[in-house]
């Protein structure tokens, strides 16, 4: 599993604090205080995911996730204010994978880290070459693209993970704790909304058909429909 992350954060005793703590785990940290250094590095590929703060002294962090979606598909955590949603839902509209409310603790900061490492790595080593098809979809696991019709879906890697997971079990309805679990790695807990954002964009990226083909199964999850032809 590779493990070289980029912590752009303004606030240079929190990047510190953020920075040994993650170097005590054996992460490989580079450092960034404001955004335009923070998305050199990304654009660089010097590292395999991300760490955004959203409140940057030159650009805010949504304008250098909006820059780097453009242009790479490097998996990112946000930094946000606690009990900020708007700033949640919008960081997840442009392309976060996850976020992580502040002040934060630097555990659950690598606990997050590796479960998103950890689940890309599994892919890349579990995945088979064979294409899938489902309807008007394209599944590519060695590229780790989903091609709607022949053109490729501009997908996080999290959306990926939940999209081919609803995919594989197509016509059958997914438990929100199972597609959290499989698709994010880690546990489904209370009034937190990561995975409903996540679903809410790919039904937009998918053409928000009517009904939708994921479908919400309430109080249980969600179920992909394969569109007919």
């Amino acid at each position: 599993m590779q493990n070289r992350v980029l912590l752009i954060e303004d606030d240079d005793e929190l990047r510190a604090l953020l920075a040994r703590y993650l170097d005590s785990q054996g992460f490989t940290v580079r450092e960034a205080a404001n955004g335009r250094d923070g998305l050199a590095l990304a654009l660089a590929q010097d590292c395999d995911i991300v760490v955004l703060d959203i409140m940057l002294p030159d650009i805010s962090g949504l304008d250098v996730l909006r820059e780097l979606r453009g242009q790479a598909h490097l998996p990112v955590i946000l930094l946000t204010a606690r009990g900020d949603e708007t700033d949640r839902i919008v960081g997840f509209e442009v392309g976060a994978d996850d976020y992580i409310p502040k002040p934060c603790n630097p555990r659950e900061l690598v606990a997050r880290l590796q479960a998103l490492l950890r689940r890309i790595a599994w892919d890349q080593k579990n995945e088979v070459d064979a294409a899938r098809t489902y309807g008007d979809l394209r599944v590519e696991p060695d590229q780790r693209r989903i091609y709607q019709n022949d053109t490729p879906l501009d997908l996080t890697a999290t959306e990926y993970e939940v999209l081919q997971v609803l995919l594989a079990r197509a016509g059958s309805v997914v438990r929100k704790t199972d597609l959290m679990q499989w698709a994010l790695g880690r546990r489904l807990e209370a009034y937190d909304r990561t995975l409903d954002m996540h679903i809410s964009n790919l039904r937009k990226k998918l053409g928000n058909d009517d009904p939708p083909r994921i479908e919400t199964v309430r109080g249980l999850g969600y179920s992909y429909r394969v569109p007919v032809s």
